[in-house]
């Protein structure tokens, strides 16, 4: 198998310019970029997608540039629905800085990252219409299908010019660092040709691009911040444990494409994960092993071990030698109670809805089915007090076995 066939057989190719792209891919070191708008300060598991592609691309030898879009996040590319909000230059400065850290790690500072307001900055809107303008037909414009779906409902002409921006991105490249490859997802193809045929018309030169096909959820949705199911690749913002926990309960249909795409495991290894997860789908093999490969990636082995203590103490209840920092990233993002003062376990069930009655926490408290920071109580008087807690804070208490409640103490 080919380098290109490999990249075929994990459902990484979908659009692709260019006759002897395969050839190019094969046996050439070539340049290639990707590039992403600073909407937010750190990119989600979407992006990671086509990270992990260029990774790929990189680890075979070819040269990654990772363009950071200071000046297309000042307009925002077109959705299919509405316009994007414009956001402040100071945020989004703030947006470039979190993304660019995020790459170099990634990437171990072997990649090049760019940010396209460089060569934008200072340059006059008559140049722009001269140098790209001019180049680029209106009806070839309408003709793009991101465009085309919002002619209807309305677009704005900085959104409508996007692409032109977008497409002297990569003339730029190509003509300052050699960069003759555009690798992208499939919703970027519009904008795609049109770096192609600015190449092609200023410069009398071929480029060369594909796109990978967008990854979805189980829903048929986009992994994205305006989908609202984004998973950063922030630890603050996504943690470690809170990505296990959806990369292990993923659908069983869908977890070997996602090895194939986000993974850097051989094609043998893949098809002995497939098989196992056919043969035995209860051992979670497959999934086990898209957690490891993608957190480690990120967040390094020693956060994901602890993404997978944190989720085995969970199921078994042991969790009384957690840390704060455990506690925090079991518990991201579940309503906290607070506690002011010393109070029995009955009434604090009842005070923070655990329980319905005294009556009922009384019954929970008599049959086992309470614990608190991991240890059960069965003493109907038993106080919860500060020297109870975990670091003298947090209060975890278990009903049966998977609902958990978080409190403060303060």
């Amino acid at each position: 198998m080919t380098f290109f066939e490999e990249l075929k057989w994990r459902g990484l190719i979908k659009d692709v310019a260019g006759e002897d792209i395969a050839d190019k891919l094969n046996n050439e070191k070539i340049t290639f970029y990707w590039g992403t708008d600073p909407t937010a300060d750190s990119l989600h598991l979407g992006h990671y997608s086509s990270l992990v592609t260029a990774k790929r691309l990189a680890k075979h030898g070819h040269h990654p540039i990772l363009l950071c879009g200071g000046a297309t996040g000042l307009i925002g590319d077109p959705r299919p629905t509405a316009e994007r909000e414009i956001i402040s230059k100071e945020e989004l400065n703030k947006n470039l800085e979190g993304i660019k850290k995020q790459v170099e790690k990634i990437f171990d500072g072997k990649a090049l990252v760019v940010n396209n307001y460089d060569w934008f900055k200072g340059y006059e809107f008559t140049d722009v219409l001269r140098d790209v303008g001019k180049y680029i037909n209106v009806s070839y414009m309408l003709d793009k299908d991101i465009i085309r779906r919002r002619l209807e409902t309305g677009i704005t002409f900085a959104e409508f010019a996007y692409t032109l921006i977008q497409g002297y991105d990569f003339l730029w490249l190509y003509q300052n660092k050699n960069c003759i490859m555009q690798v992208e997802g499939s919703d970027q193809w519009g904008n795609i040709t049109t770096g192609l045929e600015l190449i092609k018309k200023k410069l009398g030169k071929d480029a060369y691009a594909f796109t990978m096909p967008l990854v979805l959820d189980k829903f048929g949705n986009k992994f994205g911040k305006s989908e609202g199911n984004a998973l950063w690749l922030d630890e603050k913002r996504t943690s470690s444990y809170q990505l296990y926990q959806y990369l292990i309960n993923v659908d069983d249909d869908m977890v070997i494409d996602y090895l194939k795409i986000f993974t850097f495991l051989s094609v043998d290894e893949i098809l002995d994960l497939e098989k196992k997860n056919k043969e035995n789908p209860h051992l979670r093999e497959a999934h086990k092993a898209l957690a490891r490969e993608i957190i480690t990636d990120l967040h390094g082995k020693e956060s994901y071990l602890e993404a997978v203590k944190i989720s085995e103490s969970l199921f078994s209840g042991d969790i009384k030698n957690f840390t704060a920092k455990e506690i925090q990233d079991a518990f991201r993002g579940i309503d906290e109670f607070k506690v002011t003062e010393d109070l029995k376990l009955v009434d604090l069930l009842v005070q923070v809805g655990v329980c319905s009655s005294k009556r009922e926490a009384r019954e929970f408290i008599t049959n086992g089915s309470i614990s608190l920071n991991g240890n059960k109580i069965t003493d109907l008087d038993f106080t919860v007090s500060k020297d109870k807690l975990i670091e003298e804070k947090y209060i975890v208490i278990r009903r049966g076995k998977k609902k958990y409640y978080l409190g403060t103490r303060i």
